[in-house]
């Protein structure tokens, strides 16, 4: 029997270690905090699992789950979908290969912060560019600063604008993995368009959308920085997604137990789903 050579975790080790260290310390810390009470003057008291069952009986927490779950779907059936369309349309060859790439690659190039407040500005009724040709020009009623619905597909169309790429990028990569023979042997057999996208390009680009889903859904459902730059959570609560509700709790009213529960179900609620999704989208790959 062959024996398979493991010291190539010797070169990485290292790098385990130090990222198991930076963030065992910090999930130690919320543990403690989740399970103790405090009046101030650094005095804690033990408090058991009373965090936990007062979050998940909390309608608070329910509304802002519900409204993060809701975003998460929607990206997800936006931008998968789009980014397979658009990776189909891109070049294989030729001089508009890296135009196209680095074209694709330039929203995910500007920081999440600026991301947000250019569209914040984008957007302004009166002086920003969208706002202003939406309610002057067009004669639509616009301002996500009062109308929620407004609020929520501005939100959307930013993230769209923002990480369609990283999709599109990955499934690019697959495509062009696929070696000419498979194309020339589909174009001998007379196979439609369709049949080659579902019996040659889409089989070839399942590992890359399994990676593209995943990382959308963790980094949707994580989401923070932009809707919050954007938004800031309103109208009134219509856009403050789990994140920015946990943000509030933790900083804002500074109840440190209940928010070291709530992370730490975020995490599970993460964790759990996606290990669903990547034995959903696994279970029939052969071993």
């Amino acid at each position: 029997m062959r024996k398979v050579n493991q010291k190539g975790w010797l070169f990485v080790l290292p790098v385990v270690v130090l990222v198991a260290f930076n963030a065992l310390i910090p999930m130690m810390t919320v543990v403690n905090y989740s399970v103790q009470e405090t009046f101030g003057d650094n005095v804690f008291f033990w408090h058991g699992l009373g965090w936990f069952e007062d979050i998940l009986k909390s309608d608070r927490f329910q509304a802002a789950l519900g409204r993060q779950a809701f975003f998460t779907f929607l990206i997800l059936i936006i931008e998968v979908p789009l980014g397979v369309i658009i990776a189909l349309s891109m070049p294989r060859k030729g001089f508009w290969v890296p135009v196209c790439l680095v074209t694709m690659a330039l929203p995910m190039l500007i920081p999440w912060n600026v991301v947000g407040a250019m569209w914040n500005i984008f957007t302004l009724p009166d002086i920003g560019l969208l706002g202003y040709f939406l309610n002057h020009v067009l004669g639509i009623s616009y301002d996500m600063t009062q109308n929620p619905t407004a609020a929520w597909i501005t939100v959307i169309t930013m993230d769209v604008w923002h990480w369609t790429s990283l999709v599109v990028l990955l499934c690019y990569a697959g495509l062009v993995s696929i070696p000419d023979a498979y194309y020339q042997a589909a174009k001998i057999d007379g196979a439609s368009n369709w049949s080659v996208f579902r019996y040659i390009q889409l089989p070839k680009m399942k590992q890359v959308l399994t990676i593209a889903v995943l990382l959308r859904f963790m980094d949707s459902f994580n989401v923070y920085t932009e809707p919050f730059v954007l938004t800031g959570g309103g109208p009134g609560n219509s856009t403050t997604l789990l994140s920015i509700d946990l943000v509030k709790i933790a900083l804002g009213q500074f109840d440190l137990g209940p928010a070291a529960a709530m992370s730490l179900i975020y995490f599970a609620i993460t964790l759990f789903a996606s290990w669903l999704f990547y034995t959903l989208m696994t279970r029939n790959d052969v071993k």
